[in-house]
C-alpha cells in the first residue's frame, strides 16, 4: 500500500509546484497554456476507486484554483476528466482494462496516445467552457483547448518519457 501511496503523493506535489511556480506563467500567443497537472489524473492506478480518482482529481484541481485565484474551473475540469476516465480507459484498451490487466508502459503507444488525448481534451473543454462561460465565445473555447490541448499533450508525452519506470 505505501510503494503505492508515496509516489503518488510525490507527483501530485511536483506537479502542483510546477503548475503553479513555472507553467501557470507560460502564455505562448496570449492563449496556449499547458495544465500538466492532468498527468496526475492520468497516471493515477486503474484499479483505484473511481471516488478515489474523483476525489484527488477535485483536490488537485482546487489547490491549483486556490493558487490561480480561478473559482473552482481546475477543479470542475478535473472532476469531468475523472469521472469519465473510466469510460476512456474501457474506449482505450478494450478488454485489457475490463480485466484489469494494464500495464500501462506495456501498452502499444496508439492506446496510451488515445487515453492520453481523450482526457486531456475533455479537461481543456470543461476548462476553457468555465473559462469563457459564453456560447459567443465557441471559437475561442475550441481554438484554446485544440492549441493547449496539443501543447498538454506533447509536454505530458515528453515527461512520461523521461521519468517513466524501466522494466525488464
Amino acid at each position: 500500500m505505501n510503494k503505492l501511496i508515496s509516489p503518488n503523493i510525490i507527483r501530485f506535489c511536483v506537479l502542483v509546484l510546477l503548475q503553479v511556480l513555472i507553467l501557470s506563467n507560460i502564455n505562448f500567443l496570449g492563449f496556449i497554456n499547458p495544465y500538466l497537472y492532468v498527468l496526475f489524473i492520468l497516471l493515477l492506478p486503474f484499479t483505484l476507486n473511481q471516488w478515489k480518482v474523483l476525489l484527488y482529481a477535485f483536490l488537485i484541481g482546487i489547490i491549483i484554483d486556490v493558487f490561480q485565484d480561478s473559482g473552482g474551473i481546475n477543479a470542475a475540469a478535473s472532476l469531468v476528466a475523472a469521472f469519465f476516465r473510466p469510460y476512456i480507459l474501457k474506449f482505450a484498451f478494450g478488454v485489457s482494462y475490463e480485466f484489469q490487466t494494464i500495464k500501462f508502459y506495456q501498452t502499444p503507444i496508439a492506446q496510451r496516445f488515445t487515453y492520453i488525448t481523450l482526457i486531456v481534451f475533455t479537461h481543456h473543454l470543461v476548462l476553457f467552457s468555465l473559462t469563457y462561460f459564453n456560447f459567443s465565445y465557441i471559437v475561442e473555447i475550441f481554438k484554446s483547448t485544440l492549441f493547449s490541448g496539443v501543447f498538454t499533450i506533447i509536454l505530458c508525452l515528453i515527461v512520461m518519457v523521461l521519468f517513466r519506470k524501466r522494466y525488464r
